[in-house]
């Protein structure tokens, strides 16, 4: 903290708590309209599924809040950057700071250091928070919002292993039970095993698998013997989680559940890897855009126009909006077109990257 002090001056101090303090409030604006527009849309489901008030407060709006809040921070992020620097600017604050000898670089370190609380603010929320409450709001609207009529997974191919093959005809998520299941074991190429069973139902106290049904055909070189039984319990990699099909199922994970699904899929092959590294990449560099978007806002405010405060926020918000769709775009080209989720992710944060060191070299200074 004395560092702090003896660092910044008055005019330092003064810049980030006119930042912060625009940042909270335009904050508590669009939170006020989020909820009053999202309740206006979603009381005929409330009111359809008698949705207790204390489950919509404590977990659907607990994890609606944080989730688009998370999500709109780079567009609040920049209108409130926009906003308070073009009133500087248009009381004629910024020209005497200037003129007193500090330089553009300079005025605009207060910038990136209340950028910096704002990326941690966004990173920590992103990593941490926004996949538990995301949990109670996705649970919610399974139950209160859009019911899963039909909660079943058909013809699901998965390797388990290196050597292991896994079929599922039907599985049932409410019931934990999958129907025709087969399981086909491998070495050197050659099929060495071969179950088959009616069913297999997931045990939440055992945490294994009972196969009920069952026949298993040995494979030896030439020689073939058949097994037959009623039922066993078997270990295998895979839990009644992999055949869960509702939307926003990654959203929900914590980043260890993130991890250990991509890593399970790199075996798997089920074709979710695109969405499951979008997500994971989005978490860390998204928050990246309170840098990128401050850089912006200064540059396109802090000279004082004929029109206003009016006219840069006018820009501020169409170059939010404009950043949003690229991301949207870049997803999109993703998940649809092959683009590597890495770039995918980095994409928007470079293009508007550079376009604000553009602006900032253009600014008058």
């Amino acid at each position: 903290m004395k560092w702090l002090k003896s660092s910044f001056t008055i005019i330092d101090w003064y810049i980030i708590r006119k930042y912060l303090s625009t940042f909270v409030f335009t904050m508590a604006i669009f939170t006020v309209v989020a909820v009053v527009f999202d309740v206006s849309e979603r009381l005929d489901d409330f009111m359809k599924h008698k949705a207790p008030l204390s489950k919509i407060v404590f977990e659907y709006y607990a994890g609606f809040v944080p989730f688009y809040l998370n999500m709109l921070s780079p567009l609040i992020n920049f209108i409130a950057v926009i906003f308070f620097t073009a009133k500087m600017a248009d009381q004629t604050e910024i020209v005497p700071i200037l003129s007193g000898g500090m330089s553009f670089n300079r005025f605009i370190r207060p910038y990136m250091v209340a950028a910096t609380f704002i990326f941690v603010l966004n990173f920590a929320f992103s990593v941490y928070i926004i996949p538990r409450t995301n949990k109670l709001k996705v649970g919610f609207e399974r139950v209160y919002v859009k019911p899963v009529e039909n909660n079943n997974k058909s013809s699901t191919h998965m390797q388990i292993d290196e050597d292991s093959y896994v079929y599922i005809d039907n599985f049932d998520n409410n019931r934990k039970v999958g129907y025709n299941f087969v399981l086909e074991k491998f070495a050197e190429g050659e099929m060495t095993e071969k179950l088959m069973a009616d069913r297999i139902t997931w045990d939440s106290i055992k945490n294994n698998w009972r196969i009920e049904n069952y026949t298993i055909r040995v494979i030896d070189s030439l020689n073939e013997k058949m097994i037959k039984g009623t039922s066993m319990d078997t270990l295998l990699d895979m839990s009644p989680g992999d055949f869960e099909v509702y939307d926003n199922i990654f959203t929900a994970m914590k980043m260890t559940e993130l991890n250990e699904r991509i890593e399970k899929e790199k075996t798997r092959g089920t074709g979710m890897m695109t969405d499951l590294l979008l997500e994971k990449y989005k978490r860390f560099v998204t928050p990246l855009a309170a840098y990128v978007l401050t850089l912006m806002g200064v540059a396109l405010s802090s000279k004082k126009v004929r029109g206003g405060i009016g006219l840069s926020l006018g820009i501020g918000i169409g170059l939010s909006f404009t950043y949003i769709v690229f991301i949207q775009f870049s997803t999109m080209f993703s998940l649809k077109g092959g683009l590597p989720p890495i770039i995918a992710v980095f994409i928007p944060n470079v293009i508007f990257g550079l376009l604000a060191f553009y602006l900032l070299h253009k600014a008058p200074k």
